[in-house]
């Protein structure tokens, strides 16, 4: 096992997981990730690598913002990465990883109610994805509501807030 092989990279792009409450207009906002700061609350102690491509609503995602997700994975030496994503594009995003063939461990995750908020999911599955990201074989996955999902058989149900498999 190859240093880089044991190490966990983390990757932010945004989405509900990462929203600050702005408490002077009242928008939920991006200010910066909550990863780092979520990690050492958590105790990590799996080697690990951190990177911000960018913070932003998955609605406003497009085909250039998934091919830099795609871009910062290849580019990683880590064979296990987590990456932090809106819920509602995750799996489009999911897709263009899987369609890839990385020969990489990947989860994705992410949050119904903003870190910051009472009653987030969004420590939960960020503990479930390091977890789930060590077990897995390689391949793409979404863990979400203490389920994990390969990328291909997964749907977001609007109607209940919750991933089903499909």
């Amino acid at each position: 096992m190859t240093a880089a092989s044991g190490t966990i990279h983390f990757i932010a792009t945004g989405g509900t997981f990462e929203k600050h409450y702005n408490e002077l207009d009242g928008e939920l906002v991006f200010v910066q990730t909550h990863l780092p700061a979520m990690l050492e609350r958590a105790r990590v102690t799996v080697p690990y690598t951190f990177e911000t491509v960018f913070l932003l609503d998955s609605l406003d995602m497009r085909d250039s913002h998934r091919q830099a997700v795609l871009e910062a994975c290849r580019g990683s030496d880590a064979s296990r990465i987590v990456i932090v994503h809106g819920t509602d594009t995750m799996r489009e995003t999911a897709e263009v990883l899987g369609r890839a063939g990385l020969g990489k461990t990947l989860v994705l995750t992410g949050a119904m109610v903003p870190y910051e908020f009472e009653g987030s999911d969004a420590f939960f599955n960020l503990g479930a994805a390091v977890s789930a990201v060590q077990l897995l074989p390689e391949g793409v996955y979404i863990m979400m509501n203490g389920r994990v999902f390969d990328w291909d058989h997964v749907k977001k149900n609007r109607q209940v807030g919750k991933f089903e498999a499909v």
